[in-house]
């Protein structure tokens, strides 16, 4: 692993960046010595052969429309390819602003106001406001908590059913969580899907981001349940290039993809240039070989994180599989959600993102992310321990 890759604290502030810009006004941290630690972007530069791709078109200096998309196309199938063992079709592949952007687009294509749309919550906090704001209702069916890890509960959720759910959006690894679903309990999120009737749409965009000892499986790759599959993933997590607003909805079976397909036409959506640029380098050897020290970093922040939340009374922090993201228990410490919440940002000058934004499950829970030097991880650790001194 090489360390100093990824040691380096860039200053963020002053560059239109929505983690540390927006942090004092959201959160009451202060700028000039709070932690950002809740939009869910890194504190690192993206590989070099990124930088250089986009120091090319600079060089060049014309921005105009983008055409043929064979290179981009191929970088795609290579990297499910070779490092996810799920093979595409190029054909299969629209491009969304975002992966946001594409929830939305599935919403919009594959079901109708008033429909309804299963969660799994706690879960990404986004997926809550695209279906409210498309005039569907969301269905929050609420992992249950086993040995400290989520599990999938379908006795409980075949129970909630009505027949008005249209979709479900899984969240694959699992984010706050950080879950990587086994083989089968994929397989039991097909056969839920195939008995309710539900469209199962796999936002997988932290597949790259697993923690040593752990495989994610894409869903592309459990039998039975292509005909009613849409497979979501982005560069932009893995790379740190969420500012692109570039994903991928990927789509294999013709009649689904033929209604996908339609909603673009009609809404007037394609790429911009950087984005694709951006994403062919990414998808790369060299990219391959950042994500893999990047991913290493990424475990000894979660070992410094978890050790020093372990020492803190009343805290527990989940067994972090994949993302960067650590999601803390505050409830043995007996605390209001409103107490605990004002150590971590008024005695700490951490800013997390609240448990509850995430749904039914999250309310005693904060966030933080991890993708950012470990010396600030460190200071993170140390000005929670302070924080929470009275309970050691």
């Amino acid at each position: 692993m090489t360390k100093p890759l990824f040691d380096p604290i860039i200053n963020r502030f002053g560059t239109h960046c929505a983690k540390w810009d927006k942090m004092e006004d959201i959160y009451g941290v202060p700028a000039k010595d709070g932690i950002a630690m809740w939009v869910a972007d890194m504190d690192f530069r993206p590989p070099a052969v990124v930088q250089a791709a986009l120091e090319k078109m600079a060089e060049h200096g014309v921005y105009g429309y983008f055409g043929d998309e064979s290179d981009y196309l191929a970088a795609i199938s290579w990297w499910m390819k070779h490092r996810h063992g799920w093979e595409i079709d190029p054909a299969w592949v629209f491009t969304t602003h975002g992966l946001v952007n594409g929830t939305g687009l599935c919403v919009d294509a594959f079901t109708e106001p008033g429909d309804g749309v299963v969660l799994m919550t706690p879960v990404y906090h986004a997926f809550h406001r695209v279906i409210k704001a498309a005039g569907r209702e969301v269905v929050e069916c609420p992992l249950a908590l086993e040995n400290g890890k989520y599990m999938m509960d379908f006795d409980a959720w075949d129970a909630q059913m009505s027949g008005k759910e249209r979709m479900l959006i899984l969240c694959s690894p699992h984010n706050p969580g950080g879950r990587v679903w086994t083989r089968a309990e994929l397989e039991a999120v097909a056969a839920f899907c195939r008995k309710h009737d539900l469209v199962l749409v796999s936002d997988e965009i932290h597949h790259d981001l697993v923690m040593p000892g752990h495989t994610h499986t894409p869903m592309a790759l459990i039998d039975g349940i292509e005909d009613r599959l849409v497979m979501m993933s982005a560069t932009t997590k893995t790379f740190n290039i969420a500012g692109t607003h570039s994903g991928n909805v990927i789509i294999a079976d013709a009649k689904l993809r033929e209604t996908f397909a339609a909603r673009m036409a009609a809404l007037g959506i394609s790429p911009n240039s950087f984005g694709l640029e951006m994403a062919t380098a990414a998808y790369s050897p060299e990219g391959a070989a950042w994500v893999d020290e990047l991913v290493a970093y990424l475990d000894g922040n979660r070992r410094i994180f978890d050790a020093a939340i372990a020492e803190i009374p009343g805290l527990t922090s989940m067994p972090l599989e994949a993302t960067y993201l650590a999601w803390v228990d505050f409830t043995d410490t007996g605390m209001s959600r409103e107490e605990f919440t004002a150590r971590v940002e008024k005695t700490a000058r951490i800013a997390p993102n609240h448990g509850p934004t995430f749904g039914t499950g999250g309310e005693n829970y904060l966030r933080f992310n991890l993708a950012t030097p470990c010396s600030i991880v460190e200071d993170a650790c140390t000005r929670l321990k302070e924080a929470f001194s009275d309970l050691q």
